[in-house]
């Protein structure tokens, strides 16, 4: 990391995809184990980190976006990864101080840079837990201390449920999570894909992920259509994450299509 330290009880020979993503943003808080399998794929996917960018400038306007055009002042980011510019609290409170966010996430170095970052701001906190676990995240009084389910809310699952290999298991996250919230409620979902891409590439970032601390599947685009369930998919639909509202907070549309991205209203 950093400082050159290693945390305590964590295996640094093992990549994590939050340390990944990290080092795709130019960020600092990864090892050698996590630097050695991004560098394997941007060998064959020298895109990767433009995917990454991509991928957190959509978390930025959908979450301006829902605060803007839908009034939604309560946000909950699962698996929300290691902080970096523009996180979802820094978004939503510029729109309104008094919103309110809950970062969910079970990786340690998570928790404590999202402890740190967040020390002084009474309307953010952290939860550590596992997204696998929806009804331990629903019940946790870090989340009920602050995210009121009788009024709407948004739930952030953004470059996480690529995480969960199962189908099944993953449709029921999002519908455990969408049962919990009131109407006017907005679920977002951001995945990479590998519908339409180089079958090398795919393959290289499956092996790479196989190979670290959560194992990685690159879904077909109707197989993503189903994990919004029965929810409204807002316009435009599921699209290429730079084509989602490319304009607003003066992002551009182009790019790649690695991730495909979209909103479900409850």
């Amino acid at each position: 990391m950093s400082d050159g330290r290693e945390p305590r009880g964590i295996d640094v020979s093992i990549p994590s995809p939050a340390r990944l993503y990290n080092y795709y943003l130019g960020g600092k808080d990864n090892f050698a184990a996590d630097r050695v399998a991004a560098e394997a794929i941007l060998a064959v996917m020298p895109e990767g980190r433009q995917v990454a960018r991509e991928n957190r400038a959509f978390l930025r306007r959908v979450v301006r976006h829902l605060a803007v055009e839908t009034g939604i002042r309560q946000f909950v980011d699962l698996g929300t990864g290691l902080p970096t510019q523009g996180n979802v609290h820094e978004v939503a409170q510029e729109v309104d101080p008094d919103a309110r966010v809950v970062y969910v996430d079970n990786d340690p170095i998570v928790q404590a840079h999202g402890e740190a970052l967040l020390a002084r701001n009474g309307n953010t906190t952290f939860v550590e837990a596992d997204l696998r676990r929806p009804e331990a995240i629903l019940s946790h009084p870090g989340l009920n201390g602050l995210i009121d389910f009788s009024r709407p809310v948004a739930v952030l699952f953004v470059s996480v449920l690529q995480f969960v290999p199962d189908d099944e298991e993953a449709a029921g996250l999002v519908r455990n999570f969408r049962n919990a919230l009131a109407p006017g409620s907005h679920v977002v979902i951001s995945t990479i894909t590998g519908s339409g891409q180089d079958e090398e590439k795919v393959e290289t970032i499956t092996e790479a992920y196989r190979n670290s601390t959560a194992p990685a599947v690159l879904r077909t685009r109707p197989r993503i259509e189903r994990l919004f369930g029965d929810l409204d998919l807002v316009a435009p639909g599921l699209v290429p994450a730079p084509e989602w509202h490319p304009d607003v907070n003066g992002e551009t549309a182009g790019g790649t299509s690695w991730v495909l991205a979209g909103v479900g209203r409850v």
